[in-house]
């Protein structure tokens, strides 16, 4: 006599159900929560009380601990969105769509985000709230990306068939984050090259850099609350369409 014995689930199986995607990632939300209120308030503690005016800038240059970090996320939730459509199109994985649309609306958020905070650095620091330099234009270009996308989304009432052409879209708008992330390199622009990342080190002082990394850590951190919340909001709501639609074909028959 022998017994057939059922084979644990790996993760990758575990995530790829939209319901139990749900139940195990729920109680992470709150401590994630927590986590990004506690690093805002100490990166804008650091950032007002901790951190010194600038010679040229003055007060002015606190904007950058909101400016630096939105411009951040708005290339880092587009490089999401890239790996979500990869899975979508070559491992046909349930929640990479979700992850896809659910992060659209928050890159478009970021990006705008950083637009306008460099528009209010831009006018005390260079004179003008907007030039077409390399950065900012590629960077407007992005935020019509996003939008095109959330468009795109809407557009569909059929999910699935949505996702594969939204995926291909989203690939294809891929280009543009290599072209913002080196638009400093290859043309003249009002914005300054590398000055944290570099081979030799940092080129800001450590009260300057301080603040600067725990917003973004709290900014990256709120995506990432945001995110999950919003993949939680559209698992729900695609239940309840199928719901719905198992309902109209039962009174339909």
């Amino acid at each position: 006599m022998t017994m057939e014995t059922t084979p644990k689930q790996s993760w990758w199986s575990r995530i790829a159900h939209p319901g139990q995607f749900v139940i195990w990632t729920r109680p992470l939300l709150w401590p994630l929560t927590i986590l990004t209120a506690l690093l805002f308030v100490a990166g804008l503690w650091f950032a007002f009380f901790n951190s010194p005016e600038d010679y040229q800038m003055g007060d002015t240059v606190r904007i950058m601990y909101v400016h630096v970090p939105n411009a951040w996320l708005s290339q880092f939730v587009y490089a999401v969105m890239s790996v979500s459509a990869l899975g979508t199109l070559v491992w046909r994985h349930p929640m990479a769509d979700v992850s896809m649309k659910a992060a659209a609306p928050l890159g478009a958020l970021f990006t705008a985000l950083a637009l306008f905070t460099g528009a209010l650095w831009g006018r005390p620091t260079w004179g003008t709230f907007w030039e077409w330099d390399g950065r900012m234009t590629s960077t407007l270009v992005l935020l019509l990306i996003y939008l095109g996308i959330i468009a795109l989304w809407r557009a569909f009432d059929d999910q699935l068939r949505a996702a594969r052409v939204i995926a291909v879209f989203t690939l294809i708008g891929a280009v543009n984050i290599p072209i913002i992330k080196f638009s400093v390199d290859w043309w003249s622009t009002l914005h300054q090259p590398a000055s944290v990342f570099r081979p030799d080190g940092p080129r800001m002082p450590g009260s300057i850099l301080t603040p600067l990394f725990v917003m973004f850590f709290a900014f990256t951190f709120l995506f990432l609350v945001l995110h999950l919340k919003a993949m939680h909001t559209e698992v729900k709501r695609r239940r309840v369409m199928t719901l719905q639609r198992r309902a109209a074909q039962g009174l339909g028959a």
